[in-house]
């Protein structure tokens, strides 16, 4: 199995971004995402920017992927997207579709694209359409379970569809997006004049109930899982359901130990070393058991 590094969900400052994928650059990961996929207003990075990181990247050995906005909002946000197609195709890179519109522009474009957790792709009918389009790999919905990995799997083998898949296995879930900036709100400032206060949050604002569990993380208009997903004790599992990719998404804080970890578990740690933490927070894994996403089930269960 392939290791990937998911887009940068959180808000950064340019200079930490650029020291962050300089990092990556060392780690043992195959196919990096890159670009901003949450609001259009974050524009520390412009697309030239994210273009030179990627070529930094390239000449690395990692394989780049031009991520898309999620929720688009405006004519705006519609000439980006099309500005990034435009750039992936120049540059013959792939480009991670996040929603319906990066869907259409791509397979019009004739630019090999991978589809995002947050396309809805349910079932074998919807992946095979989209494998028609030009889909080259997808990845797997955080919200569904094991056992509909399995029969997607089974289905893809039957029909001999040509496509990878890919299962978002560490980092806090992107559950939701909205037109409201939730950040912004919490600071009691309206949407258009934010004052980018998401960028004082760099893993994302957590949100407790009353009984201080972790709920949410609040990021801007995007909403987290409170825990963090972590599926390193499946990855034997994914390895017999013959999943080509494996999905981490950076965090701001211990992300090479995480990557080393994985890396070292694909390579022939046995199922006892997968227990150890990868630090300390609250895991859940409850959607990949068909349970409640901040559940956490026992491994073996």
């Amino acid at each position: 199995m392939k290791l990937s590094l998911g887009p940068l969900l959180y808000y950064w400052k340019k200079s930490a971004v650029e020291a962050f994928y300089d990092q990556v650059s060392q780690w043992p990961v195959e196919i990096v995402y890159l670009g901003e996929t949450v609001c259009a207003r974050r524009r520390e990075l412009k697309l030239d920017d994210w273009a030179s990181i990627a070529n930094q990247l390239v000449q690395a050995g990692k394989q780049v992927v031009l991520s898309s906005q999620t929720l688009i909002e405006s004519e705006g946000d519609l000439k980006q997207l099309m500005r990034l197609v435009d750039l992936a195709a120049s540059q013959g890179w792939q480009v991670e579709a996040n929603d319906q519109s990066a869907l259409q522009l791509l397979s019009e474009a004739e630019v090999p694209f991978v589809s995002g957790p947050a396309v809805n792709i349910y079932n074998p009918r919807t992946l095979q359409r989209l494998v028609s389009l030009g889909l080259q790999r997808w990845c797997f919905p955080v919200e569904l379970s094991r056992e509909t990995l399995a029969d997607m799997q089974q289905a893809i083998t039957a029909e001999g569809m040509p496509v990878e898949t890919e299962v978002f296995a560490y980092g806090h879930l992107p559950l939701a997006w909205s037109s409201r900036c939730f950040t912004a709100r919490y600071h009691d400032l309206p949407k258009d004049r934010c004052g980018f206060v998401c960028q004082q949050y760099q893993g994302g604002l957590l949100m407790r109930s009353q009984e201080a569990q972790d709920v949410f993380v609040l990021n801007g208009i995007q909403t987290l899982s409170g825990a963090c997903c972590n599926l390193v004790d499946q990855l034997p599992l994914m390895h017999q359901l013959q999943v080509d990719v494996v999905r981490l998404s950076p965090q701001a804080q211990g992300m090479a130990e995480v990557v080393s970890h994985f890396d070292q578990l694909r390579h022939g740690w046995t199922p006892a070393e997968t227990t150890i933490p990868l630090h300390d927070q609250l895991d859940c894994n409850g959607y990949w058991f068909g349970r409640p996403g901040m559940e956490q089930v026992e491994s073996g269960r």
